[in-house]
């Protein structure tokens, strides 16, 4: 590849050649700089030739050349040259008073030798050359070169449309996807969100075959809000329509209105609806609108600059004002939903609100098969056991542990990937980095082995709490050690579960307490996550006798500097936490005591194994009180299931 010629280096080569004419131009012989006494003198002596006088300024005396010898004894003419001997003299611009005082000196010359000759005088003025108009144009030049790359790197970097560009700032920087692309994402590249799938598809259905819906009357929604949590493929699902729809499809992201002149976001939403109008049918999709569509009003005390809510009104009216947008259709993703304005999800403007939430275990599964194609896998690997590892996980996780395992597999220099390496890269992003290497006495080992073989225990008795997969004293991340349960996919929780579950949370912290006789910091994750439970039983659940059946959670956030409460209740809620706690406590310590010999017993397993799974707990504790309460469960009469509730629950660590 030849380098590309750069403007720059011809610039430099120009500055090298004025520099050089100046330089060569100093060359020449210096004259004599004199005045008129010595202008004098030479004339009343005969010794000036001629005169020339240039732009009636500078005064060039030229002596005779018969001369110079005569002169060479005076040190004023010690270097004078023998050519072009000349004496350099200023007229100060009046040539009158030059012409008087030289006639003057020539009158003395012939008074004393009627011989000599009249001094020719020769006035002239000076032509610039073409180095001369560059050195005088050279400041401006370069202002217009700086001015002008300026302004080309604004173009290149400017916030304006397409062409970039100062004067492009309003315009709208959608991108225009095209439905030949060869890569493009289809339906059949996202796995899960079958429900979502469904209602998208009937948006994409009406752009292909919109007299079918029209025969009937019906209107197609102006807008669909794609919501969930971070990572569940909301703008994957946008690009598949994007891949599906026979029509134009123009996407931009919510941050790309948010400028720092006022009036560009407003002026952007114009444009992007412009643009769309001239190809409908449709679609625009606007990923994160909440980066624009916050609701009004809130905070207004802190923030003097309303330029996002211009932005949001300006939005408003595009997708459902006076003017009319057919065939324009705007699909929109955000992971909180909670914090729109109320203008924007109301019918007319977002119609449908399409939730993308965690996948199930069979998503999951339809996931991890999306993802594995591209890799070279063993044909031992169980993806149906791999879905059931992997809980709580979103799409782009499950992304994320197919790349981590090809990563580990390589790092071991291995041919195809296993199923300890999908294992190990879930324990990887989960828990993080593994640090062997961390110093710690055998007294502080013991104690985690104490600490999580409690947990264990705890949660193996009861027969509510989720069921453990394994153990270990191996440091990760900011923790010791941990207790790696699999969550129970449960849509509703009752008091009982709670229970059991802060039972098995506390568990660490009481069998440090009673078997080893220490309270260490390394309950801290295990004290956050009781405490946010208990609370969260008592505010937002009411699972309270003594607070009642109110809930004080505010899906907005609500005002940071008021509680929805009194101080009465909030002390009520204070003691209600506090005796939730204190049962869980009991409960643990119950446990522990009955367990002793069964949780030394797994710490010395745990000490010299350093990861323990359920199988060796199986051989210490017996059946695990879960597979006691299944299969009671399958001799007793199938219940109605009640409304779901959902809550995610997340891994248990040290």
């Amino acid at each position: 590849m030849q380098p590309r010629f750069n403007f720059m280096w011809f610039w430099a080569l120009v500055a090298v050649v004025i520099i050089g004419y100046s330089m060569m131009g100093g060359s020449d012989p210096r004259p004599v700089e004199g005045d008129w006494n010595m202008v004098d003198e030479l004339v009343e002596n005969g010794y000036v030739e001629r005169i020339e006088v240039k732009d009636k300024q500078d005064a060039r005396v030229y002596l005779r050349s018969d001369v110079i010898e005569t002169l060479s004894g005076d040190e004023r003419f010690k270097n004078i040259p023998v050519a072009g001997a000349q004496v350099v003299y200023n007229t100060g611009g009046d040539v009158q008073y030059f012409a008087e005082r030289l006639a003057r000196a020539e009158a003395v010359a012939k008074e004393a030798n009627p011989e000599v000759k009249d001094v020719v005088v020769k006035y002239s003025r000076s032509e610039k050359g073409w180095g001369s108009y560059i050195v005088e144009f050279l400041p401006w030049i370069l202002i217009i070169l700086v001015w002008v790359f300026i302004m080309r790197s604004m173009a290149r970097n400017a916030g304006g449309g397409a062409g970039g560009g100062i004067m492009n700032v309003g315009k709208a920087r959608a991108q225009m996807s095209d439905k030949n692309a060869k890569e493009r994402v289809t339906f059949k590249d996202v796995a899960g969100l079958e429900e979502a799938k469904v209602e998208i598809m009937e948006i994409v259905d009406f752009l292909r075959k919109a007299d079918k819906y029209r025969t009937l009357g019906a209107k197609i929604p102006k807008g669909a809000l794609l919501a969930g949590p971070p990572g569940t493929g909301k703008t994957l699902l946008a690009k598949a329509v994007a891949g599906e729809a026979n029509v134009p499809f123009l996407s931009i992201s919510g941050s790309d209105f948010v400028e720092m002149f006022v009036g560009v976001g407003a002026s952007r939403v114009r444009d992007l609806f412009e643009q769309a109008k001239k190809v409908a049918p449709c679609i625009v999709f606007i990923d994160e609108i909440d980066a624009i569509g916050r609701a009004r009003g809130k905070n207004s005390g802190f923030s003097g600059n309303d330029e996002r809510e211009n932005t949001l009104n300006q939005l408003l009216t595009e997708m459902d004002g006076f003017q009319t947008n057919a065939g324009v259709i705007v699909l929109a993703a955000t992971n909180r939903v909670d914090i729109l304005d109320k203008a924007l999800m109301r019918a007319g403007r977002f119609d449908r609100q399409i939730e993308v939430g965690l996948p199930d275990v069979k998503e999951r599964k339809e996931i991890f098969d999306v993802h594995l194609r591209k890799l070279r896998l063993s044909d031992k690997l169980d993806r149906e056991f791999l879905a059931k590892q992997t809980p709580g996980f979103a799409g782009a996780d499950i992304a994320n542990v197919c790349n981590e395992a090809a990563l580990i597999a390589a790092r071991h220099d291995k041919s195809v990937v296993e199923q300890e390496d999908f294992l190990a890269a879930i324990d990887r992003i989960v828990g993080g980095l593994e640090r062997r290497n961390m110093p710690m006495t055998a007294t502080e080992r013991r104690s985690t082995a104490i600490h999580e073989s409690g947990h264990a225990t705890v949660m193996w008795r009861l027969e509510h709490c989720d069921p453990v997969l394994k153990v270990t004293i191996i440091p990760r991340g900011r923790s010791l050690g941990a207790t790696w349960y699999l969550p129970e996919e449960r849509v509703n929780h009752n008091i009982e579960h709670f229970h059991h579950k802060l039972a098995g949370l506390v568990a660490g912290r009481v069998a440090e307490q009673m078997l080893m006789g220490v309270t260490s910091t390394g309950a801290l994750n295990d004290l956050e996550r009781t405490t946010k439970t208990a609370y969260a039983m008592v505010a937002y659940y009411g699972m309270s006798e003594r607070v009642g059946n109110v809930s004080f959670y505010d899906v907005s956030g609500g005002d940071a500097f008021q509680k929805p409460f009194s101080e009465r209740t909030a002390e009520v809620i204070d003691e209600e936490v506090r005796r939730i706690v204190d049962e869980a406590v009991a409960m643990a310590r119950e446990i522990v005591d009955q367990e002793r010999e069964n949780i030394e017993r797994m710490a010395d397993m745990l000490l010299e194994k350093e990861t323990i799974f359920t199988e060796d707990i199986e051989t210490i504790l017996g059946r695990a009180a879960q597979k006691r309460g299944e299969e009671m469960k399958e001799q007793a009469v199938e219940l109605e299931p009640e409304s779901p509730a959902a809550e995610s629950v997340e891994n248990s660590e040290n």
